[in-house]
């Protein structure tokens, strides 16, 4: 069964609201960077043999780590 939210949980963005809201955006957009920052230091710190266990070629590694924090 498939489980769905309800549009009555979210609220229609008006002028007031974004003002009010962008804050928690931008918060949330820093925590979100710096989780990516933290898990590609991880990523980065992995040896051969962990990097196999996980299913992660070098190549793969090479390409996350290459990207920006933002992306």
């Amino acid at each position: 069964m498939e489980r769905t939210i309800s549009s009555d949980l979210f609220f229609e963005t008006t002028a007031a609201n974004e003002k009010a809201v962008w804050p928690l955006r931008a918060f949330a957009n820093l925590m979100l960077w710096q989780r990516r920052i933290s898990s590609r230091h991880q990523l980065a710190r992995l040896d051969a043999r962990l990097l196999a266990d996980a299913g992660i070629s070098e190549s793969q590694r090479y390409e996350e780590l290459s990207k920006p924090f933002w992306r």
